[in-house]
Formats: C-alpha cells, sequence, structure tokens
C-alpha cells in the first residue's frame, strides 16, 4: 500500500478533550497523531462541529482542529495552526 501522508503518524494513547461553543467539552482518546493531524477515539461523534480546539492535557497544549472524516466511534482531524507545544 503507497502511503499518501505528508508527515509521519506516531501511535499514542492520551486522553484529550474536544471543546468548542465555550462550553465544556467531549472526552476523547487520540490514538495517533502527526505534525498535522491525529486520529481520534470518541463516544459518539453526534454534535461535534467541523471546526473544534483539542485539548491534550498530558502535553499542556490546545489545537485548533477541523474534522476530515468520521467513521464509528473515530475521527480524523487536520491541525489549523502550528502544533506547538
Amino acid at each position: 500500500m503507497i502511503e499518501n501522508r505528508k508527515s509521519v503518524r506516531h501511535r499514542v494513547f492520551k486522553a484529550a478533550i474536544i471543546e468548542f461553543n465555550r462550553a465544556g467539552g467531549i472526552s476523547c482518546t487520540v490514538r495517533n497523531i502527526s505534525d498535522g493531524g491525529a486520529c481520534v477515539d470518541v463516544a459518539s461523534p453526534i454534535g461535534i462541529p467541523d471546526e473544534f480546539d483539542l485539548h491534550i492535557a498530558s502535553d499542556r497544549r490546545t489545537i485548533p482542529c477541523h474534522r476530515v472524516w468520521m467513521g464509528g466511534g473515530r475521527m480524523g482531524v487536520s491541525f489549523r495552526g502550528p502544533l506547538a507545544a
């Protein structure tokens, strides 16, 4: 299979929160991450907007994201800004 990704993904298992609308958040798990995006597991993607912030507490960072795909309880996101600490 040909790899089309622009950057290498690293397997992780990190708790995170999807934040939007200045309200609470939705708990999720980051399964892999790269410089340009991530794969995230959620209990239910219903109600999650296309644009949101992904807060990874263990890394002490919040990353603006755009949902690229969704299937079952998993979704792929691209980062809208630099992957900065």
